[in-house]
């Protein structure tokens, strides 16, 4: 299947190496570059990209405010950070808005692409080493207590599925470290997202991120 990419970015030389870089993958199709928020909300509902390559800094509104946007008209459409900033504020507002992945742009070429494609398939993807350090800063933050109960109900093995998903392990590799089939994976994972009351996987990273589920 082949992934249709929107790039964004203010910059025209990175975009065109963008272009370059990801055009000659034989899965990834390159249908539109924008430099402002504004075109790139246009251009999302014009040629209807499947994942959208999203800079936070944009010269009229910030790629948060327009990953918020596009996430809202166009709910479908997948959104991935390419960015210079790796401080927990831009990283979490970026996940609030609705992003499904989040990348630095010092990242290697094969770690962008994983992002792109687990985006494509309605997966999450976080830069391992970023998502580590930022959610070590955010657990010495105070969580309300009501937010640690709801863990209560989830039995020991569905919590270690819990940490593997949002990690961004697949289930086929879940299944390898458990020792258990992909099935039984696929039916933990929706009792999670019951009893936590989630509906995509990207809400159930979030979660995880947010509750201190993910250890670093």
């Amino acid at each position: 299947m082949t992934t249709r990419l929107l790039l964004v970015d203010d910059h025209a030389v990175v975009r065109s190496g963008l272009k370059m870089l990801l055009g000659a993958e034989q899965d990834v199709e390159i249908v539109g570059e924008a430099g402002t928020a504004a075109d790139a909300i246009e251009l999302a509902g014009s040629v209807a990209p499947d994942v959208i390559l999203m800079d936070i800094g944009l010269p009229d509104l910030s790629g948060i405010d327009a990953t918020r946007e596009i996430r809202k008209r166009f709910p479908k459409i997948a959104v991935v950070a390419l960015t210079i900033h790796e401080d927990e504020e831009y990283f979490f507002k970026m996940l609030d808005a609705g992003a499904s992945g989040y990348v630095p742009k010092r990242a290697a070429p094969d770690e962008l692409l994983r992002a792109i494609r687990a985006a494509a398939s309605g997966e999450v993807y976080l830069y391992p080493s970023l998502a580590k350090l930022l959610v070590t800063d955010y657990l010495s933050q105070e969580h309300a207590p009501a937010e640690k109960a709801n863990l209560d109900g989830l039995t020991e093995r569905e919590r270690e599925v819990l940490t593997y998903l949002a990690e961004g392990t697949s289930n086929e590799e879940i299944a390898v470290s458990l020792v258990i089939s992909p099935k039984t994976v696929e039916r933990h994972r929706e009792n999670i997202m019951h009893k936590l009351n989630l509906h995509s996987r990207a809400e159930l990273v979030r979660y995880a991120i947010r509750r201190g589920i993910i250890t670093a």
